[in-house]
């Protein structure tokens, strides 16, 4: 089947082909030159341009009948603002597109070619320059200007009252923060984030845990480098030059000090304490001796013991690099001040009542929410596509965004006809290989409904695991890969 498929494109080609020698053959034997264009065919090809013209803007509205409404329903207060400036830039798109492509084709049409007609050329014309210049610019800057005006209101100032939650972006995952009934965000640093501790929250149990882990983590390295074979032989090495060569001075001076008192007995007492300032100022003390025997046996008891490691250079060299990693670490974490927000409140103690969300998270219908965006490892964009709400989540530079939802969850149901329909929180940045699967449900129900959900969320505290082992050992696994990416 295949053969003969190929068979028929071959004679297809062929005959084409064929048929193209054909063509140049009629027009020798006509005396007409290839070049020579009828006018029967400029028409045709003039009226195929308005033909074509009509099928395309046909097909175009279709498409915009069938397609047009490809937002889904507007579900916060500026969504309907939002939308109509979105409709307005669209009307002013369409509307250029449709006075472009028709001067584009008519254009094709009305000055096809005609030997009775010679073209007009002139190299400048000020009219037109002003037209093309200045109608533009109008129609941008009232673009940019509704645009920015548009912005400033649905990213300016939240209002007192508002609700403040904390939308935290990590590959692949979201975490949501609520504050606790001090109305405060606990301070959060990047240094103190473990499995148990996913966003960082700074408590005084919290930066004592994290010290006494690095304490411990630095200890067990340092262990292992110290009980390195290679670095143990090398030391005692060391130990024993350093003995040897203090034996052999010694040596030399009462071998010298021998011969004197045997040739001159007058002098011996005289050669004998010159030999004793000798020693005091070239050799080495007793004190010193007794250090260097005591740290040779360690070394030697160390060299037998069951602790004994072996290490490629570049292990060791890794690990004592991780040794100089934990260090920094810790410096920043001791380095983390305690201070009062405004009011009194102590931020290291105003993350003990903040809740942290998982998986889903509540929003009350009919009230403003302030979110305040963070993103620990790369730039991630927080998408709500029905509250038509999107912000970039940028490591190290908090952003904010407000919105107020007016349409719950179940309501919305009922709007779009699906029983099984949510609001959702995507990631609208290409993250990484799971970027797919970063989103979290959001539920919008009524004030009462979202405090009685609120009041039976627990509260972080630092002792307190707030992670499920699954994410305790992906949280885990993804310090290890990014320690690995650093060595």
């Amino acid at each position: 089947m295949k053969l003969i498929t190929l068979l028929v494109v071959i004679a297809g080609v062929i005959a084409l082909a064929q048929l193209a020698k054909v063509g140049q053959l009629t027009s020798l034997i006509r005396n007409k030159r290839e070049e020579d264009i009828s006018a029967a065919d400029t028409r045709l090809n003039g009226g195929l341009f308005v033909a074509f013209m009509v099928a395309f803007y046909a097909s175009f509205i279709w498409l915009i009948i069938r397609y047009g409404d490809y937002n889904p329903p507007a579900a916060s207060a500026h969504g309907e603002t939002y939308d109509t400036l979105m409709n307005f830039n669209m009307y002013i798109i369409m509307a250029v597109f449709f006075l472009v492509n028709t001067a584009l084709f008519m254009f094709a049409n009305k000055y096809r070619q005609d030997p009775n007609r010679k073209a007009k050329f002139f190299a400048h014309d000020n009219r037109l320059e002003l037209i093309w210049t200045v109608i533009p610019s109008i129609v941008l800057a009232v673009i940019i200007i509704y645009g920015l005006r548009t912005w400033n209101e649905m990213t300016g100032e939240a209002s007192e009252d508002a609700l403040r939650v904390e939308v935290y972006s990590k590959q692949f995952d979201w975490t949501v923060r609520y504050p606790g009934a001090d109305g405060e965000f606990g301070l959060a640093n990047y240094n103190l984030i473990t499995p148990t501790n996913p966003l960082g929250i700074v408590t005084a149990d919290g930066v004592s845990g994290a010290l006494e882990e690095i304490e411990s983590q630095i200890a067990a390295l340092e262990s292992e480098l110290a009980h390195e074979r290679g670095t143990l032989l090398a030391q005692i090495e060391e130990v024993e030059a350093e003995l040897h060569a203090s034996h052999d001075h010694d040596h030399g001076h009462v071998d010298h000090g021998h011969d004197d008192h045997a040739g001159h007995d007058d002098h011996a007492h005289d050669d004998h304490a010159g030999h004793d300032d000798h020693g005091d100022h070239h050799g080495m003390s007793a004190e010193r001796m007794a250090m260097l025997e005591a740290r040779l046996h360690e070394l030697e008891h160390m060299l037998e013991g069951p602790d004994v490691v072996v290490l490629s250079n570049a292990a060791a060299e890794a690990k004592a690099g991780k040794v100089h990693r934990l260090k920094r670490h810790r410096q920043r974490i001791m380095e983390v001040k305690p201070f009062d927000y405004e009011g009194g409140v102590a931020a290291w103690e105003a993350g003990a009542d903040d809740k942290i969300m998982k998986g889903e998270f509540h929003l009350p219908v009919g009230r403003e929410v302030e979110f305040v965006f963070r993103s620990r490892d790369v730039i991630h964009s927080a998408y709500m596509p029905h509250f038509r709400a999107q912000m970039n989540t940028v490591p190290g530079v908090p952003t904010r965004f407000k919105m107020t939802p007016t349409i719950t969850t179940d309501s919305m149901r009922t709007v779009v006809n699906d029983p099984d329909f949510d609001y959702v929180l995507l990631c609208n940045k290409v993250c990484g290989a799971a970027h797919f699967n970063m989103q979290m449900k959001m539920v919008v129900e009524s004030e009462e409904s979202y405090k009685a959900w609120l009041e039976s969320q627990e509260e972080f505290l630092a002792d307190k695991e707030v992670a499920t082992e699954s994410d305790a050992r992906a949280e885990a696994a993804n310090i290890e890969n990014n320690e690995s990416a650093t060595l």
